[in-house]
């Protein structure tokens, strides 16, 4: 029994979309097609950077060129931008993007925030 190989079917994309995870240890970059399916990701840790780097501003711009790299092998060329998170690297992974020539369409926010917050504590009896 001889097998067939499936012909390798290759996806092209004009538009996309980037998820950022901006965490106070490590920042993500997710890169999805239009529906939401990943195309690709990066992280610090899989650009050579280890413990306390990889929260640096420096390590998600890295991580973005990375995505940015991948996205141009899609074809893509604009891409809207959804970050989460306080982390130190949010703003540099987003100027990543951009030098490694992604057209920067439009950057949303998506940060979780508290509206009301928990229960205060109960008043001391003195």
């Amino acid at each position: 029994m001889a097998a067939t190989k499936k012909k390798k079917i290759k996806k092209s994309f004009q538009h996309g979309k980037v998820f950022i995870r901006a965490r106070y240890n490590n920042t993500f970059v997710t890169l999805t097609d239009p529906d939401g399916n990943v195309l690709a990701w990066s992280s610090p840790g899989a650009n050579g950077f280890k413990g306390a780097r990889q929260s640096t501003p420096y390590a998600g711009q890295v991580s973005a060129e990375a995505v940015a790299e991948k996205a141009q092998a899609f074809g893509m060329e604009t891409v809207d931008v959804i970050i989460k998170g306080t982390g130190p690297g949010r703003d540099q992974t987003v100027r990543g993007l951009m030098n490694g020539g992604l057209n920067v369409v439009s950057i949303m926010d998506r940060s979780r925030l508290p509206h009301g917050g928990c229960r205060p504590r109960r008043q001391r009896k003195v």
